[in-house]
């Protein structure tokens, strides 16, 4: 398998925001370029300005024009914004979000030539991301557009916790409408497919989480488990998938439920983000499953509030260029595996692995 040193490109994301402040302090640590070779895309005078705010002397950014130019030494920086850059910490201007779209359309062109191997995105602000370029909710959708990926999921990572969206930003008022049987079984086919390539486990065992309250308690309070979710379910075990569910998301994870599963599949956004912040904030990745390329996030957002101040933790964004290290790595690896497969066996799922889950969780006709 290949060895080489990854390429790993970096967006600047917002220029008022704390993107700057995670990168350079992520970035200080002299283990990263012995993991890989960091490519930031982005500004020397915004660098030097963010540097100069938060008193950091000790390091500096090695400019390129190239990818091809990059010091594995180093801490590299293309410059993707001209001299009339300006910068005002703390506020949310069309300016920063220009500025943010300029070096994240730079680094996707050179991710599709091959000229770096994975993309770790800083934060963005949305809403002045908004143009006639960018017109989407989220860094997820406009990869999903920019490689015309068929499906994609919103997959927060950890060591110990991963978990999924069947629906993204999507309003809470729509998200009903938007689970169906095809939908929430695509997003468990991709769960299951992204934990084998991408996270090397093996059969990997999936909870689904309910959508109403006591994952609707019989149908008592929505029908949704009953009609939707819990078909969906049945769907995949036909097809093999060691899946089970649905679960009500408060008991699930306030009785530690989620330690026994591989993934987590949530129906929407705060459902599943919300325990995996209060669970794993400061190691805590951001990760697009489905996309034919690695791209990675920090699961923090622009924290204009703190913004130059030299408060920003760097953890969660050093473990976002970890993560897709790894992942890069993992895929290359069953890439490798693949081309040799074994001979297929079938696995009865009530059987693989069955000893590590209690009796309970086999009851997928009636949620807990």
């Amino acid at each position: 398998m290949e060895t080489k040193m990854i390429k790993v490109g970096i967006t600047h994301g917002d220029i008022n925001g704390i993107g700057y402040e995670v990168i350079i302090k992520a970035l200080s640590d002299p283990t990263i370029n012995e993991l890989c070779i960091p490519i930031v895309y982005g500004s020397p005078k915004v660098a030097a300005y963010h540097r100069k705010a938060l008193n950091i002397n000790n390091f500096s950014f090695n400019n390129i024009r190239t990818a091809d130019e990059a010091n594995q030494k180093r801490a590299n920086m293309i410059n993707c914004l001209d001299d009339n850059v300006h910068v005002e910490l703390g506020k949310s201007t069309p300016h920063g979000g220009e500025c943010a779209l300029a070096s994240l359309e730079k680094a996707i062109s050179d991710l599709k030539e091959g000229k770096i191997d994975v993309l770790v995105t800083a934060p963005i602000e949305k809403h002045n991301m908004q143009s006639e370029v960018f017109r989407f909710p989220g860094h997820t959708e406009y990869l999903k557009s920019k490689f015309s990926s068929e499906e994609t999921l919103m997959f927060m990572i950890s060591e110990n916790l991963k978990i999924g969206m069947v629906t993204g930003h999507v309003p809470l008022s729509k998200v009903s409408e938007s689970i169906t049987v095809d939908s929430v079984t695509r997003k468990i086919k991709l769960m299951e497919q992204s934990l084998l390539t991408d996270f090397g486990i093996r059969k990997p065992r999936i909870a689904v989480l309910g959508l109403n309250p006591h994952a609707g308690d019989n149908s008592l309070i929505g029908r949704e488990e009953a009609d939707v979710i819990i078909p969906a379910i049945q769907k995949a075990q036909q097809e093999g998938i060691f899946v089970f569910g649905p679960f009500p998301a408060d008991g699930f994870f306030g009785a530690g439920s989620f330690s026994k599963f591989d993934g987590i599949l949530a129906m929407y956004h705060d459902q599943g983000i919300a325990p995996f912040k209060a669970l794993a904030f400061d190691t805590g990745v951001n990760f697009t499953a489905g996309l034919s390329v690695v791209r990675t996030s920090p699961v923090h957002g622009t924290a204009f509030a703190i913004a130059g101040k030299g408060e920003a933790s760097e953890n969660s964004f050093r473990h976002a260029i970890y993560w897709a290290c790894d992942i890069y790595r993992n895929r290359q690896l069953y890439n490798e595996i693949s081309k040799s497969p074994l001979k297929h066996q079938d696995i009865d799922i009530r059987s693989d692995r069955a000893d590590e889950l209690p009796p309970d969780l086999y009851n997928t006709e009636q949620p807990l």
